[in-house]
């Protein structure tokens, strides 16, 4: 290897660099043999990397390293130094090289290690030679071969730079000492000291780079920290990066919770809860005193949470056995339950405590079911903004503003939610299939308590999903065990850890599902007038025209759907639309979506499917579809309502329109992408959100929000049992909300059916008071009937409220607007 130096140390002027350039590449055109292999790896250059194209040009692989020397780190320097002597015949691009680094004075080494023509580096891109050819060893044995080249290089700085070059290789230097050596006379002994011990600890290609820029800075007679011999600092340090500050614990913890703020499920659930806000307004504007739709079944709901809770505080064996419908038992599971929200009714007592607690889980089932149904679409793989198409379509379907008085039908999000749990713990989405590394037994834990918890809200909506997710494992079992040994063998891992988990998590589930049950079988058994026929499903199975026909709720269809609503026998459970919007948009979906052609067939067949058995007896009397169903599986003949199966009907139409959406999303990423310039991009993307405002301004409603009858004072002083009279469906619930002050027991109470001890309580009482009532309440157990003036207009007590009750041993007590008989 040979380098040029027109005196030890000391540099050349440029003329005569020129002069010397020009002849020795007149010499080394023909000499590409022996002078021009070497020229692309020429010298080590730690920064501008000025050699000749052409010399790199008489060797390809050797000139290939010219830009990386041209490009090494900025620590090296802006010029090179010239590396020893030269002779006639050596290497031209070295010697031009060396010319140069020494007419500016540069403070960097360039040492040339050649081989076979391959290893030229220098210390900016020794990295290359350390990382890909074994790092030391071929650094060390190119450093050998350097001395048998090194002889043709001359007596002064090349053969110096030859036998450092073999002293690298021996001591292991890698290569550094050829390039200490090669820095001069003046400071070569220091630099390759220098290099040895940079080597020994940043290894092959950190040593080569950093060993030359400190050995430079030894021959221009500098010090270790970058100033002169005379110890004054380096001026140029001022320009140099300062270190970057390590933050704090608490500075750590805050940007763990900023990064946490602005995580999209964060991002999500906000969103969701403030949409919740907005779309169920004003249910929140005087949370203590009204309720959305009426105060009858939301009284009733209100009732349950605040029971459960109470009772699981103070004496939880007693849980089925409610303080209302006395004396009966079991009097609990007389309907949904809503019992995993008795956290919530463990907070606070009394009826406004009662009332403000359903306003806030009524609008958090909304948010949770937004946010359910947006987790389920993207994991299938659908972008985000159909997601949040998915996800607004299901909570604020049209048809379910009919359900506002109907909790457990509105509470619904942890279905979406749990199926999208247990389809990321197991790594499969709809549209990439089946990816084993994104396996999470954690999530398939998750995913089944919140199954677990979706269906102790009541099996009026999770008895269906029961069903949904035992014919989904059950096919997915299937396929797999096909998949895996009989149709095309594919060894598939799924391992035992999932395998625990999803049979912890479904033991949990059905477990809780047959606990849940005993009570409802007790209930069957002591009131068989409490099984549903068919006839009573033939009364609330609606036609065709449903689907196409909003509640008098929806502000944007209500009103212009009066007409077909009149033809429906019953408004609230036969007004089924879920939103002209969505159904453009599945119907898009069908054609254009990000989903596979097969899975866009598969979910037009479920909402086929779903919308058939929605219709129960009415799609030809229901004999192939609903009445199977309901003959066969257990507990399906509990289900009174079938069109509320509707539920996945919308779900999987907000899957078809969240693939659709999302493909829209995609195209016009990429046409924003094409177009030059970007500034139609604000349009592009608002005309994304365009789907969803839609479908959000069509889940508008115009829900009634009644003010709550208030208690009456001696619903808290009098002890029970007692009576409530006038007593029917309606007027009980709000008995049974009054009842949470105190929970005494009361004969009054509303459910989905009527036990035959309250129905003859009720016609016995007609004439109260007299002797008949009174010994029939007496043997009941009752001790005081309260009779609400301001209900009793039109009925039988409007005349005998006055009359007198001697000689019933009775007595009679005026408070306020209510009597208050004590037997």
């Amino acid at each position: 290897m040979t380098t040029e130096q027109s005196a030890a140390g000391s540099p050349r002027p440029d003329a005569a660099a020129e002069k010397v350039d020009a002849a020795e590449k007149t010499e080394a055109a023909g000499k590409t043999d022996t002078a021009g292999a070497t020229p692309g790896s020429a010298a080590r250059t730690g920064g501008t990397g000025r050699t000749e194209p052409k010399a790199g040009a008489a060797e390809p692989k050797a000139g290939a390293a010219e830009p990386k020397a041209g490009a090494a780190e900025p620590k090296a320097g802006a010029a090179e130094f010239g590396t020893g002597g030269t002779r006639p015949g050596a290497d031209t691009a070295q010697a031009r090289a060396g010319a140069e680094a020494k007419a500016v004075g540069a403070d960097r080494v360039g040492a040339t290690e050649t081989g076979n023509g391959k290893a030229g580096t220098t210390a900016g891109g020794a990295d290359e030679v350390a990382t890909t050819a074994g790092g030391a060893d071929e650094v060390a044995t190119t450093a050998g071969k350097a001395d048998a080249k090194a002889g043709s290089a001359g007596k002064d700085g090349g053969k110096g730079a030859a036998d450092k070059a073999g002293a690298a290789a021996k001591d292991g230097a890698k290569g550094a000492d050829a390039v200490a050596g090669a820095a001069g006379e003046d400071g070569a002994k220091g630099a390759a000291d220098k290099a040895d011990a940079k080597v020994g600890s940043a290894g092959a290609a950190g040593a080569v780079g950093e060993g030359a820029g400190k050995g430079s800075d030894k021959a221009a007679g500098k010090n270790e920290d970058g100033g002169d011999k005379e110890g004054k600092p380096d001026r140029w340090e001022a320009f140099a990066s300062a270190p970057e500050p390590v933050p704090s614990r608490i500075g750590r913890a805050a940007r763990s919770v900023g990064r946490l703020l602005i995580h999209e499920w964060t991002l999500a659930a906000f969103a969701s809860l403030a949409l919740a806000v907005l779309m169920t307004w004003p249910t929140l504007r005087y949370p203590r005193h009204t309720l959305p739709q009426d105060y009858w079944d939301p009284s009733l709901q209100a009732w349950q949470m605040a029971w459960s809770g109470h009772i699981l505080l103070t004496n939880p064996a007693q849980l089925w056995q409610s303080n209302t419908f006395f004396p009966e038992s079991w009097s609990f599971a007389f309907s949904d339950t809503l019992l995993g929200y008795a956290p919530a009714g463990m907070i606070g007592t009394g009826p406004e405590a009662a009332v403000l607690r359903y306003n806030i889980m009524f609008v958090l089932a909304h948010a949770l079911a937004t946010l359910g149904a947006y987790a389920l679409a993207r994991q299938l793989g659908a972008g985000r903004i159909g997601s949040a198409v998915a996800g607004a379509s299901f909570a604020y379907a049209p048809w379910l503003l009919a359900q506002a008085g109907h909790l457990h039908v509105i509470s619904n999000g942890g279905i979406p939610l749990a199926l999208a749990m247990l389809a990321r713990g197991h790594g499969w989405s709809l549209r990439y299939g089946y990816r084993p590394e994104r396996r999470h037994d954690g999530w398939i834990y998750t995913g089944w308590l919140v199954a677990a918890w979706q269906l102790s809200l009541g099996f009026g909506i999770g008895l269906p999903f029961a069903y949904f997710l035992a014919g989904t494992v059950l096919v997915a079992a299937v396929t797999w065990f096909l998949r895996r040994w009989v149709i095309r063998p594919v060894k598939r891992p799924f391992g035992r850890r999932l395998f625990i988990a999803d049979l912890v998590g479904g033991l949990l589930f059905a477990g809780v599902g047959g606990l849940l049950a005993i009570p409802y079988f007790k209930v069957a058994e002591l009131h068989p007038q409490a099984e549903r026929s068919i006839g009573d499903i033939d009364l609330y199975s609606p036609p065709a025209t449903g689907f196409l026909t909003a509640p008098a709720e929806s502000r944007v269809w209500g009103a212009l759907h009066e007409g077909a609503r009149a033809t429906l026998a019953s408004h609230a459970e036969m007004t089924l639309l879920p939103g002209f919007v969505l159904y453009a948009l599945a119907i898009g979906g069908l054609f254009f979506s990000v989903w596979k052609v097969r899975h866009r067939v598969l979910l037009f067949a479920g909402v086929v499917v779903t919308m058939v058995l929605a219709m129960g007896t009415w799609f030809f009397d229901g004999t192939f579809t609903y009445v199977p169903l309901f003959e066969h599986l257990p507990g399906w003949n509990g289900i009174r309502t079938p069109g509320r199966l509707m539920l996945w009907t919308t779900l999987l139409l907000g899957l078809l329109a969240a693939g659709a959406v999302s493909a829209f999303a995609a195209r016009v990423r990429e046409v924003y992408a094409e177009r030059i310039p970007s500034w139609p991009s604000p349009w592009l993307r608002l005309a994304t959100l365009l789907p969803l405002v839609l479908v959000i301004g069509e889940g508008l409603n115009a829900t009634p929000h009644p003010v709550v009858p208030p208690q009456p004072a001696t619903m808290r002083t009098v002890d029970g049992p007692l009576l409530v009279l006038p007593s029917n469906q309606s007027l009980d619930q709000p008995v049974m909300l009054w009842s949470t002050s105190r929970f005494q027991d009361v004969v009054n109470g509303g459910s989905g059916f009527t036990p035959r001890q309250l129905d003859d309580v009720r016609r016995v009482t007609v004439s109260f008071p007299d002797q008949v009532s009174v010994d029939y309440l007496r043997v009941l157990g009752v001790r005081n009937v309260l009779l609400m003036r301001d209900q009793i207009v039109g009925t039988p007590w409007e005349v005998t409220v006055d009359a007198p009750v001697d000689g019933l041993g009775i007595t009679r007590e005026e408070i306020g607007d209510v009597v208050v008989y004590r037997l």
